[in-house]
């Protein structure tokens, strides 16, 4: 859990600056002190701590920010989907500083070299202990995807991570990848592990023979006087984008109508401030905030975006303030309200990046992680081969570390083409460093790993493509279902988002020659959702590639052409 010292992390400042990088050297050395990055001065009487995708990251780690999330329709042009350079410029962050790079993928591995890196619960930890100090009866919202994501999460069948956030302080939780560990792991978490500590709330799961509640809708709580209302909203579409047979008996979706009834039932309550805790994605929350009324903010998940400010929706009876908290355990986002006679007059928010170097490992939470790790820690420090370039994941289409899985999984198992999920967690590895196992388990660590090979007509590889590219880029966000677009190997083709659906893919090819819709090709693949589905786990797949590689080089990314694209503040060509 060590990280270096103030003095040796101000050195390395002072030498990048010297280099010529833009950092403002004085001031990190401040925020290092308390007294800048992480020095929030108190507002109002209501405090809500929000982090959420934390994807199971109990180590710092390394994560690089997207340099393509397109906006489609009335989407484009605005939060979340802005990148680099024109994220900057919405909210007013200076180029080549500290935020840059935790906002950014600009300069990510000089950036990421300098600043060192992100997250960890150790460092998390203090900077929640810090931020409580001064805000009493703070609550420590955790917004989902928490349990799953590392090795020794799918080994404990996420025990690390529960015991992890009831050290630090979580007080109510939503849920997704929560529940690819199956109905009766989750049910006995929140039963046992939880009771009368953490609060899982979701308003939209139910049964599905007579639609009764799985779990309370909402926690109300007092702080300082005020009556506050946390509503859950898990993920809707978890039965579509992960395996429907781990929860064959509960209904999800996204539910407008009970989520009105339910805000509707809290202010009745007495609840005064209104909150979501939301694992919809950030484009659902901001047409869910225009329908619904009477949420104050929705404090958001699903998407991983880092979005340093809310965005304020107006609707039929006031405003809905929307904010999405990044991944990775790499942010912390702080809302404050200032309530007077029962409503709110104020508020102040900030998405805090949390750097390990800035902040000191808390040593309880440094010890329990430790302590799940060392029965593990052999296997996950193997090293399997170095890298010569950078490993990412993270956008629309595909990241180098996504195509660092296709060529192996290709090639190990012999297929003309591959596709990998367009999952949006996984660290990030930089040139010269070594992939350990535990760095392969970050990318590929679920309940349903299975290595396949099909056999699929060029006509089923197309509706594959158009049906996913639906999910991504449907103008209206309730339609839109998971993760980015499917990874791609061995195929190239064409994507226009604006286009109408059915109609996004066009000009697909194989080794140059146009793929035939009648002819059958063999596809590599992981991760199926169907129950009883067989097949090696994928990790071991890439583990013997790797192996037997022994030095990656750079991977060379099977991007589609893309068109109608040009001017997209989403998107870097």
């Amino acid at each position: 859990m060590s990280s270096m010292n103030r003095r040796e992390f101000l050195q390395i400042l002072a030498a990048a600056s010297a280099a010529g990088f833009a950092l403002d050297a004085r001031s990190v050395w401040a925020a290092g002190k308390g007294d800048s990055l992480y020095d929030l001065k108190k507002f109002g009487n209501v405090h809500l701590l929000h982090f959420t995708d934390c994807h199971a990251q109990l180590m710092p780690i390394h994560f690089r920010e997207p340099s393509v999330n397109l906006g489609i329709g009335g989407a484009q042009g605005k939060a979340p989907h802005l990148v680099g350079e024109h994220l900057l410029k919405a909210f007013g962050i200076k180029p080549g500083g500290i935020e840059a790079h935790a906002f950014t993928y600009l300069d990510f591995e000089k950036a990421a070299r300098t600043y060192g890196k992100i997250g960890g619960f150790a460092h998390l930890a203090t900077l929640v202990k810090r931020l409580r100090a001064g805000r009493p009866g703070a609550l420590l919202l955790d917004g989902g995807d928490t349990w799953q994501g590392s090795a020794t999460a799918l080994w404990s069948k996420g025990q690390d991570m529960v015991d992890a956030c009831k050290l630090l302080g979580v007080d109510i939780m939503a849920g997704h990848w929560e529940f690819t560990l199956g109905d009766k792991r989750v049910l006995e978490i929140v039963e046992k592990d939880f009771k009368n500590k953490i609060d899982f709330v979701a308003q939209n799961i139910k049964t599905s023979d007579f639609g009764d509640k799985v779990f309370e809708p909402y926690s109300l709580r007092e702080m300082n006087g005020v009556k506050v209302a946390v509503i859950g909203q898990a993920f809707p579409y978890t039965p579509i984008a992960n395996p429907r047979w781990m929860v064959p008996d509960w209904t999800f979706g996204i539910q407008d109508d009970n989520m009105q009834k339910t805000v509707d039932e809290a202010r009745a309550k007495g609840a005064q401030v209104v909150v979501v805790l939301s694992h919809n994605g950030m484009d659902v929350d901001l047409k869910m905030a225009s329908r619904v009324t009477g949420i104050d903010a929705i404090l958001g998940g699903h998407t991983h975006d880092g979005v340093p400010q809310p965005v304020i929706v107006k609707n039929s009876n006031g405003q809905t303030l929307v904010t999405n908290a990044g991944s990775n355990s790499k942010f912390l986002g702080v809302l404050d309200f200032d309530v007077r006679n029962g409503r709110i007059s104020d508020f102040r928010y900030k998405l805090l990046p949390i750097f390990s170097n800035l902040l000191p490992a808390d040593a309880e939470m440094a010890a329990l992680i430790d302590k799940a790790r060392a029965p593990h820690k052999s296997k996950l420090e193997e090293k399997l081969a170095v890298s010569e370039g950078l490993l990412y994941r993270r956008g629309n289409f595909n990241g180098s570390w996504d195509q660092l899985i296709l060529d192996a999984i290709m090639e190990v198992q012999g297929a003309d083409i591959g596709f990998s999920p367009g999952f949006r967690w996984g660290t990030t590895i930089l040139p010269g460093q070594a992939i350990t196992f535990e760095h392969l388990m970050d990318q590929t660590a679920i309940t349903y790993p299975h290595a396949t090979l099909t056999e699929m007509s060029g006509e089923q590889i197309k509706t594959i493509l158009e049906d996913v590219g639906d999910n991504l880029f449907n103008p209206d966000p309730y339609y839109q279902q998971g993760g980015d677009m499917v990874r791609v190997g061995g195929l190239q083709y064409t994507c226009t988002p604006n286009a109408a659906m059915g109609k996004r893919i066009t000009d697909m090819r194989l080794h140059g020659k146009p793929v035939e819709a009648d002819r059958k090709y063999k596809v590599a693949g992981w991760a199926p959702v169907a129950e009883g589905a067989k097949g090696e786990p994928v990790w071991d797949v890439v583990a013997r590639y790797l192996r037997d590689k022994k030095t990656i080089t750079p991977r060379k990314l099977n991007q589609p052409k893309l068109l109608g694209m040009k001017g997209n503040a989403g998107f870097v060509g």
